[in-house]
Order: C-alpha cells, then structure tokens, then sequence
C-alpha cells in the first residue's frame, strides 16, 4: 500500500477531485492524507444543501461523491483509502469493509490514548456527521462521535473517505494507520495531473449544480 502525504492543501473542490484521479488511476491501494485549503465542510452524495448550511453557517461546502452526513473539516484529520477493484476489500460488502477499516483506527486511536471503540447500532446518517453515529463509526469512551467515513464503490474499485474529530500527530497517524491497514506500505511521493485534477474539480465538484443537487 502508498502512504501519500499530500502536499498540497486544497480546496474543496480539488480535495474531491484528487480522490477520484487516483481512483482512476491506482494500481496499489493508497492512503492519502490531506489537508484543506480555507474553511470547508463537506456534505454526502444523498446530503440536502439546505441542512448543511444549516449546520455549518459561513462554511464553504463541497458535496462528495461518498454517502454520509455532514462533516466540519476546520479542525478535523481527513483521510481517504482509495482500493482499486482487484484488493480484496474492495470487493466486501460496505458494512463489512467499514467495519474492518474502522476496527484497525480505532487501534490506532487507542495508541494515541483514550479507550475508543466501535458504536454498535445502527443510527441515522443524516445531519451533522459528528452528531450522528452510525453503526461501526468510532466512539470515545463518553459516546460521542470520534471518527466517521463514507464510501462509493465502482467498477474501479473502493473510495472510503473518512475524517477523525481530533487533529492528532497527521504524520505518526498515518503511519500507524498504514502499519495496520497494509501487510507491506511505503510513503510514496505520487505525481497527480493537476491539470486533470482541475478539471474534474470543474466539471463536477465545484459547479452549483452539484452542490445544489438536493
């Protein structure tokens, strides 16, 4: 697997359309890393508009290519595992890759100090994305929300983008997160087209009628 420190912040936008550049061109799974560029929220494929800017008044929104809720990206540690189709979790059912995905943060989380573990019913995923938990999101030992992620699955494979409230160390997390997701991992330095990265960014994502959509 590539970890891939990403080196640019980013806009919303951009931050979606780099997901799905290396969704279309991965050979490996890849653990990307980012940071956002500016104060952004993101809201899922399924998201109404109207309640995200309900939530995050002020806040730029990007609407995903992913389900869930809404997500405040202003403080938050944003990840994405973008698996090509022929890995194996890639071809699991979503509850059982999101569990398994989930099952290995919350080891690292434990790492980093607290005692977090899997939420075990099943909730609504609408709303605020750190309000809501759902079934397998990752909880503190207060049961509020700690860590949540949606998915979309394809005939190129899996892209699960998550978000852990809390900032943390980005490097040595996402070490640690690599260490477990992966048999074998090695940070790689990936040369993404940003001219075709914008130009996703344009045809999709940052047009009003995509955000707008619901």
């Amino acid at each position: 697997m590539e970890l891939w420190f990403d080196p640019l912040a980013r806009s919303g936008p951009e931050a979606m359309a780099a997901d799905e550049w290396l969704l279309e061109h991965a050979e490996n799974p890849v653990l990307r890393i980012y940071r956002w560029d500016g104060e952004w929220g993101s809201l899922g494929y399924f998201g109404k508009i109207e309640d995200a800017r309900g939530c995050l008044s002020g806040v730029n929104l990007v609407r995903r290519w992913t389900g869930g809720g809404t997500v405040d990206h202003r403080s938050d540690w944003t990840y994405s595992l973008i698996v090509p189709k022929k890995f194996e979790v890639a071809r699991m059912r979503g509850g059982e890759s999101y569990r398994a995905i989930h099952e290995i943060l919350t080891g690292v989380l434990r790492v980093e100090g607290g005692d977090p573990e899997l939420a075990p019913a099943k909730g609504k995923s609408g709303g605020m994305c750190f309000e809501n938990p759902v079934e397998f999101d990752v909880m503190d030992a207060a049961g509020d929300k700690l860590a949540g992620a949606a998915q979309r699955r394809g005939k190129l494979g899996l892209l699960h983008q998550g978000s852990v409230a809390t900032a943390g160390n980005p490097r040595l997390r996402g070490e640690l997160f690599a260490e477990r997701l992966a048999e074998s991992w090695w940070e790689a330095e990936i040369h993404v087209d940003e001219g075709r990265v914008a130009e996703i960014a344009a045809l999709r994502y940052a047009r009003k009628e995509w955000l707008e959509r619901r």
